[in-house]
């Protein structure tokens, strides 16, 4: 690489640092705790209107007091009216600081010290909207008549239930036959370093709280009572040791975990009437929503068919698993990553959900790629500060890689 390369390579992450930097600061000086979005959106929807995009605020959920407007507030900003449609998704609500006292320097006042910018929303993820910006506007500065669109995608309800934020945008640009080609959500996705690793898709979700019901009494008198927890024991010890599927190459077996075991009335002489459980399966492609609740039905209809006690299971679909296998979104994101910071991309579908999970139905390539994510939900969370001009320039290197093509 010649010295004049390296030159303006180093000016273009210089210039894009500091730019990167200042509008992280003023998003994370937001409180914007989910769903809250605090004048986030205003901040980028001004920029974006001046760079040509053409901005719509979508509201939606229960009215507030004063009937102006709904509880969460989402932007979909466009450039362009031709595909492929390149759109940048995520969110500005943040989780709770927990206690602020514990934290080395405020929360909401964004710091820099040691290398690093602290503040909650650092690495999840309002730098990565702020580099989606400023990759946005440098792009558009450089190429103003581009070719097809771009797009950004924010919502304010991605940390909480997420059921009045990007699935219901995704739900309104459908009805109007509006589609994304690719999107690039900008979650935390790296590990050790920047851009090693991007998220081609994730696994699915499915939440299960299982009720059993039995007859309270008394301790001392088991042949009056029937108890919801003994009934269920087996039944759970099956259902922990069971063998959903294999995985593939891209996704490692379906797995399934309790998270609360809920029974008792507090007293040490009594017999409860109800015991409450509740557990996850994080799923892959090689099976389905429908696979997983007959197989589990199976099992407690195993050991309750001759059972004074009985159960019941409410269940929750949060997504499906969805996969971008490698093609041209997924190639324009390692060739993005190796030109800026000369690493070699693994690709991945570990984690939790994201809200591609939303956006991958409707057809479109979906990848997760932004900064480390080691202090994400944390006390202290916090990103280094060398990363964010890099992060930057990647997005706007991807931007040209399927834009000017």
């Amino acid at each position: 690489m010649s010295d004049s390369h390296n030159q303006t390579h180093t000016h273009q992450q210089t210039t894009h640092q500091q730019a990167t930097l200042d509008l992280s600061i003023a998003l994370l000086e937001r409180p914007s705790v989910t769903p809250d979005d605090d004048g986030c959106q205003d901040i980028l929807s001004e920029r974006l209107t001046q760079a040509g995009f053409d901005c719509e605020f979508m509201y939606f959920g229960d009215r507030d007091q004063s009937g102006e407007h709904a509880e969460v507030k989402n932007l979909w900003a466009r450039r362009g009216s031709t595909d492929p449609v390149i759109c940048f998704a995520g969110h500005t609500d943040v989780v709770p600081t927990g206690d602020e006292t514990n934290w080395t320097y405020p929360p909401f006042s964004p710091t820099i010290a040691d290398g690093y910018l602290w503040a909650r929303g650092a690495a999840d993820m309002k730098t990565g909207i702020a580099a989606f910006t400023i990759a946005a506007e440098r792009f558009v500065q450089a190429h103003p008549e581009h070719n097809g669109s771009i797009a950004f995608l924010i919502t304010s309800d991605e940390e909480g239930p997420s059921v009045n934020g990007t699935v219901k945008v995704i739900e309104t640009l459908e009805a109007r036959h509006e589609k994304i080609t690719y999107c690039l959500v900008g979650e935390p996705s790296s590990t050790d370093t920047l851009g090693d690793i991007i998220k081609n898709g994730r696994r699915g979700s499915l939440g299960a709280v299982l009720t059993v019901t039995g007859k309270q009494g008394h301790v001392a008198y088991p042949h009056l009572a029937s108890n919801p927890i003994h009934a269920a024991m087996a039944a759970l010890a099956e259902l922990t040791a069971a063998k959903w599927d294999n995985g593939n190459d891209y996704f490692p077996a379906t797995s399934l975990q309790i998270s609360n075991i809920n029974g008792g009335t507090g007293a040490t002489n009594v017999i409860p009437e109800t015991l409450e459980v509740i557990f996850n399966f994080r799923f892959s492609t090689e099976t389905t929503e429908a696979e997983l609740k007959t197989k589990t039905h199976a099992i407690f209809d195993k050991y309750f068919a001759d059972s004074k006690a009985s159960y019941d299971i409410d269940w929750k679909l949060s997504g499906q698993p969805f996969l971008t296998p490698e093609g041209k979104l997924v190639s324009a994101c390692q060739k993005a990553i190796k030109k800026v910071t000369d690493v070699d991309t693994t690709l991945s579908t570990s984690g939790g959900t994201s809200d591609g999970r939303f956006i991958a139905p409707t057809g479109a390539q979906v990848v997760e790629l932004g900064v480390r994510n080691a202090t994400i939900h944390q006390v202290d969370e916090k990103v280094e500060v060398d990363d964010l001009g890099k992060l930057a320039q990647i997005y706007e290197g991807i931007l040209e890689n399927l834009l000017l093509g």
